[in-house]
């Protein structure tokens, strides 16, 4: 798959395409229906299929501090769209000046000028161009215009529930990591480098990898969970380690602590990951976040939580 970052990126030579378009954060259930038939259109008319997305999200250029929490980076939005078969990520830098670009001023200078689309595949509540004045009916209009065929696509429900980035974010924040991996396809993935901590953990007999996050990362709600703990080296799937972990979220209550943290005991390895870029992948939720009167009590929690964590992963191995 290639990739590219803005528009001078795409090749002189470049033919026409299917383009799809939206921010498809966290490539959902929802996304994935609709990346689906962006390919499988692109693979009926024999042309490459193109997903085009912004980077930083759009509601953080409109109303600074708006951002929502991001459910995958860039880079791991581009890995699972590989997988769907799209064949060029396209991330167009998202800027005042692109916020306040008119509908018809975007469908021809981005859909037909740099990517010659043929068809474009959108959500049925897509809506683009300046304070998103434009929809689908509009995309439509442009596309008879300009030469291209405007698809919009049913959002995917079950139940009366759309999946959503929205309702995984809703998920994720209650600590409904299950739910969340309903929507997804798969569990929610959180990614981070490890850094110091302040040593408590060994302390009790529990070393834990301490986690810096993205600012924007979407931190599942206060709690403990099993996960599965990834390193990958270099970024190569072939050299990808996984490994089980019981993970704490929260800020210790049993230590009075206040700074919110991502803690993983890392189960049957004795290893330092200092420097580490890790993946924890929430499979199952253990029990809430509690305060201990006695130090010891907590170490004896922890003993149970290991335990669950183990026979949790063990039974999904």
């Amino acid at each position: 798959m290639r990739r590219w970052r803005g528009l001078d990126a795409v090749p002189s030579n470049w033919g026409r395409c299917v383009v799809t378009i939206g921010i498809f954060d966290g490539v959902h259930r929802g996304h994935q229906q609709l990346i689906a038939s962006a390919v499988g259109r692109a693979r009926e008319l024999g042309l490459p299929c193109v997903l085009l997305t912004f980077d930083p999200h759009p509601a953080e250029v409109v109303r600074p501090g708006s951002h929502p929490a991001q459910l995958t980076t860039l880079r791991r939005r581009a890995e699972l769209v590989e997988e769907l078969g799209v064949d060029v990520f396209c991330v167009l830098p998202f800027t005042s000046e692109v916020a306040k670009t008119p509908p018809d001023t975007f469908a021809h200078e981005v859909l037909v000028e740099r990517l010659h689309a043929a068809a474009v595949v959108v959500g049925e509540n897509f809506t683009f161009g300046h304070r998103a004045a434009g929809d689908v009916a509009l995309l439509r209009t442009l596309g008879r215009r300009f030469g291209f065929v405007a698809e919009g696509a049913d959002l995917l429900a079950r139940n009366e529930l759309t999946f959503s980035s929205t309702y995984i974010r809703s998920c994720l924040s209650a600590g409904d990591v299950t739910a969340a991996a309903e929507a997804l396809g798969r569990p929610y993935r959180l990614e981070g480098i490890v850094v110091r901590g302040d040593g408590r953990g060994r302390e009790l007999g529990f070393p834990t990898a301490n986690l810096s996050m993205h600012r924007y990362a979407a931190v599942p709600g206060d709690g403990v969970y099993a996960c599965r703990f990834q390193l990958r080296s270099h970024g190569r799937e072939q050299e990808r380690r996984v490994l089980s972990a019981a993970v704490s979220v929260g800020t210790n209550p049993t230590f009075s602590g206040e700074e919110r943290r991502v803690e993983a005991y890392v189960l049957d390895v004795d290893e330092d990951f200092y420097g580490e870029h890790v993946e924890l992948d929430f499979v199952a939720k253990l029990r809430d976040m509690e305060r201990y009167d006695e130090v010891q009590a907590l170490i004896d929690q922890m003993s149970v939580d290991v335990r669950q964590t183990r026979e949790i992963l063990t039974g999904q191995a």
